[in-house]
């Protein structure tokens, strides 16, 4: 029986878990951890490099690096790594890869079908740009989940009384999603969902940069605009970010072509410079109330998912919206993994999850540009929605449309996605056409059927029976989505590819940290670094597998002491 597991595929990082003997486990990576960064690299000899020995390159190697690329996911966005360049969908297709290749190896079985977690915002395109790297991989789809009803999973909300509601409240590196489910009679629903697909703890970062640039007067224009090109320099900002989520000030000291400028920044100043932030943080959370027709009061728990809602500020605010305090019992960077594996799980029927029902709803509006008569006269260009945001999946509803004008011989569809009421103004899908005999304005209908399936996929049928007409279409127009051809073409392209050895991974990290580590430092430390890098190099070259792990495990204590153990 082939193995069903779950996927986190995040902006910042990703995991893999499985559903065994009752409970889930995340599955290590080639390095021991359970984080895989989400961050792919080219190494001087040409290889690929993904994960801790390709984030270290992001400093060291920006221009052979690339991270952060999940936001891109269903555009045409490339991304140039060297000589190289990739689409987002290929770069999370070498995430993928890398951790199907993980699972394999730990659990000692060929792994094929797994159910990926995707934001609760993610778009039609979005979601087909996800599924298109899973199948680059040599993935196959059970289902794309929404992460916080992964989340919702993974706290095991099937087992709470009856009439139970939780607010979900997901904040990644890059995403922001927050869902209220219900429980009764078995039934886990998810009753509401809101989010922002371009909010995330990387504008927390930014807003950390801005408060040092307002402190620190020293620096030209030219080395500011240093300062966000440069990976490394960058990464001080994360740093001094999470060091402000545990002190009251953080002291940041960057080293530009030899010249030294450094600031104070305290937390009263970063939180006041993060309240623009903070209000994009509560509208979703107040509309996901709205829709669910609920008051904060009537939740009856708040859940904390992603790495950045451990910001004591995001926690504050949470905490006086709602009057108590938030769950973050499970890792708020595994609990999204370990819904998925449950998810895998419920489709696999295995017994001890087998009574839990799982539903999703729509988190946007789905619909079709359409002419409205006001005060006598015609106006185009207006937004007629056929599936409403927060509605269950899957989901299929039609509605009924007319020709305009006399002698019509075509009715032509926008396929649209948004919540404003001008069709401008949404994000279009796809477009259609129907051909119809010519007769007076308004003689000729046809029925437009959308159904939205639990992938996030859109169908759309447009027909007459009467007339016999119909055609169907799944964004077949859409310039941004993949054709079969062009995602088989990827996946040879991917496989084609040089990936660095799997038993060469760790040192490949380690060596990079520490360059990354040497730009960082001056003097002394500097010449510490170097003597250590040194050692090691000697270790490897001497090919003896046992002096080679010893010096492993030094370097790496080494290596930790200077860097503060964070990126571990």
């Amino acid at each position: 029986m082939a193995l069903q597991i779950g996927i986190d595929l995040g902006t910042t990082n990703s995991l893999i878990a499985q559903f065994i003997e009752g409970e889930t486990r995340l599955i290590p990576n080639r390095l021991g951890h359970y984080l895989t960064p989400s961050v792919i690299s080219v190494s001087d000899d040409d290889s690929l490099l993904v994960g801790l020995p390709a984030r270290e390159r992001l400093s060291t190697n920006p221009h052979l690096s690339a991270a952060a690329f999940k936001r891109f996911m269903g555009t045409d966005k490339v991304f140039y790594l060297g000589k190289r360049k990739f689409r987002a969908e290929e770069l999370s297709a070498l995430i993928l890869r890398s951790l199907k290749e993980d699972a394999e190896a730990f659990l000692g079985e060929e792994v094929t079908d797994v159910v990926i977690t995707v934001p609760a915002y993610f778009n039609a395109i979005q979601r087909q740009a996800t599924k298109a790297a899973a199948q680059m991989a040599g993935l196959n789809v059970l289902r794309l989940l929404n992460e916080p009803t992964a989340a919702g999973l993974a706290y095991n909300l099937q087992e709470k009384p009856d009439d139970t509601r939780f607010m979900i409240y997901d904040l990644g590196g890059g995403t922001f999603d927050v869902s209220i489910l219900d429980y009764f009679d078995g039934v886990v629903q998810v009753s509401a969902s809101a989010g922002d697909n371009h909010l995330g703890g990387e504008d927390f970062v930014q807003v950390v940069y801005h408060c040092f640039l307002q402190r620190c007067q020293t620096l030209t224009e030219k080395e500011r605009a240093t300062i966000t090109e440069n990976k490394a320099l960058w990464q001080l900002f994360e740093s001094a970010k999470r060091t402000l989520s545990q002190e009251k000030f953080v002291d940041i000291t960057l080293v530009i072509d030899e010249r030294e400028h450094s600031a104070r920044v305290t937390f009263d100043e970063f939180y006041q410079a993060s309240q623009g932030l903070l209000a994009r943080l509560r509208k979703p959370l107040e509309r996901a109330l709205r829709d669910a027709k609920l008051r904060p009061s009537q939740i009856d728990g708040i859940i904390l998912v992603g790495g950045a809602t451990r910001m004591p500020m995001v926690r504050h605010m949470i905490g006086q919206l709602f009057q108590r305090i938030p769950q973050a019992s499970i890792h708020p960077d595994e609990a999204i993994a370990r819904g998925a594996a449950v998810q895998a799980a419920l489709i696999a029927r295995h017994a001890s999850v087998e009574e839990v029902v799982l539903t999703d709803v729509m988190p946007f509006s789905l619909g079709t540009n359409t002419v409205k008569e006001f005060d006598g006269r015609n106006v185009g260009g207006q937004f007629a929605p056929i599936i409403e945001r927060n509605m269950p999946v899957p989901v299929s509803r039609v509605q009924t449309f007319s020709t305009v004008f006399d002698n019509q011989t075509q009715i032509h569809f926008e396929i649209l996605q948004g919540e404003s009421p001008l069709a401008k103004e949404n994000l279009q899908l796809g477009e259609m056409s129907i051909h119809v005999p010519a007769k007076p304005a308004g003689e000729v209908l046809v029925d437009v059927r959308f159904s939205y399936d639990s992938n996030g996929l859109l169908e759309v049928d447009i027909s007459n029976q009467e007339l016999k007409l119909q055609v169907s279409d799944i964004f077949q127009q859409n310039a941004q989505s993949l054709t079969a051809e062009e995602i088989e073409q990827s996946r040879q392209k991917l496989t084609a590819l040089k990936v660095h050895p799997r038993d060469q991974a760790q040192n490949v990290y380690l060596l990079e940290k520490a360059k990354r580590l040497y730009e960082e430092y001056l003097g002394e430390n500097r010449q510490i670094i170097s003597e250590h890098m040194g050692y090691f190099l000697a270790a490897l070259d001497s090919q003896d597998e046992i002096q080679i792990r010893r010096a492993q495990k030094h370097f790496s204590e080494f290596l930790s002491r200077y860097d503060g153990g964070w990126l571990l």
